[in-house]
């Protein structure tokens, strides 16, 4: 069978890549053609765009990108129209996603969606539009079977795509040792700071990171270089500081890291996943995030939090992430201190709650079923 591929971001990429993988097990025969990056590469197939020309963050970058992404827009739209597949699957990336999820559907094409939007935490209007152009929607939080339910939709579980992302690229956690010889870093214990995987994240973030440095001599800090980024993106901010940069091992050095800085996404999960306590950290632009404030619902902002529905890990926003306070956070969390013993037992909650490993491999399985069926 034929299947077209939406994903607009590195985090979609890679678990676009897994759900490629499980549908090929599934599917000997399968033909792909996608948006996404190198990752679904990696699993054949043709990529048409990268989600490097794809990803703005924000109200003010989406405005000021308006005409890239309807070039992008219509560009899908045409390519969908010319392969005529047999299924379109939606990674993610509401904003763009939905618009294609619409067009597809009219257009006659059957849609499945993977990775729902959190419609729990804003826009929840956009509830009406996966009802009505979306076949079948897969989400990967356990607490969004009963919410979608509650909206008159009934969703696929089939566990956390992280588990297997973070498995399949680190079967076994790398020592300190080797990873330090590896880059050609320092034997000194690592706070890994994840500063997030678009420029806008990288400017409002990284700097504030950064100032906490000198307040721990013994650690070296490290940073995991976004794949969609280049190094010239952080060397501004890194000039003098003797903070290194690596690239394509964020999994590697969040494994042997003592804690780290996280901004707000994917990575705050995959931190607790990797067994890290973490400070998860946020700022972004002024007029962005006061359109943020005004229309986000849920109480937290990392996923660690979303899916315990407490606050298991800090989060300082906006505001509230200053040097002082990361510093004051993060202390806590050093080696002997009781709140990074709490935070670790939460974590193995967190783990026996999303299920276990598997999850890309039977959703793929159950695209395919689907789709024989009908």
């Amino acid at each position: 069978m034929k299947y077209f591929i939406v994903a607009g971001e590195a985090s979609g990429d890679l678990h676009a890549s897994n759900l490629m993988k499980g549908i090929k097990k599934n599917d000997p025969d399968a033909q792909f053609l996608y948006f996404g990056g190198d990752l679904m590469a990696e699993q054949g197939g043709t990529l048409i765009k990268h989600y490097r020309d794809m990803a703005f963050m924000g109200f003010l970058e989406v405005l000021l990108n308006l005409r890239t992404i309807k070039a992008n827009m219509e560009l899908c739209k045409q390519s969908i129209v010319e392969y005529k597949p047999d299924i379109v699957i939606l990674v993610d990336y509401p904003g763009f996603n939905l618009r294609i999820a619409k067009f597809a559907k009219q257009s006659g094409f059957k849609v499945f969606y993977y990775i729902a939007p959190k419609v729990w935490a804003w826009k929840e209007s956009r509830v009406e539009k996966l009802k009505r152009f979306v076949d079948k929607l897969f989400v990967i939080f356990p607490f969004e079977i009963e919410y979608f339910r509650g909206k008159g939709i009934d969703p696929v579980y089939e566990g956390n795509p992280s588990i297997d992302a973070i498995v399949s690229k680190l079967p076994d956690p790398i020592p300190l040792k080797d990873f330090c010889e590896k880059n050609d870093l320092p034997l000194k214990p690592i706070i890994a700071l994840v500063a997030g995987s678009r420029k806008q994240e990288i400017r409002y973030n990284l700097p504030v990171m950064l100032k906490v440095t000198e307040k721990f001599p013994e650690y070296q800090f490290v940073i995991a270089g976004a794949p969609s980024l280049e190094y010239s993106i952080y060397e501004p901010y890194i000039q003098g500081t003797g903070v290194k940069v690596v690239f394509g091992q964020t999994y590697d050095l969040l494994s042997c890291s003592t804690l780290a800085f996280v901004t707000s996404g994917t990575a705050t999960l995959e931190a607790a996943l990797l067994n890290v306590p973490q400070v998860v950290c946020y700022r972004g632009n002024f007029f962005s995030m006061l359109i943020a404030w005004m229309v986000i619902k849920v109480k937290y902002i990392s996923l660690v939090n979303l899916n315990m529905g407490v606050e298991v890990v800090r989060e300082l926003k906006q505001y509230d992430l200053t040097p002082e306070t990361l510093y004051s956070e993060a202390k806590k969390l050093l080696p002997g201190k009781p709140e990074r013993d709490r935070q670790l037992e939460q974590y193995a909650q967190l783990r026996a709650k999303l299920g276990e490993r598997g999850a890309s491999e039977r959703v793929g399985k159950k695209m395919v079923e689907l789709l024989k069926s009908t």
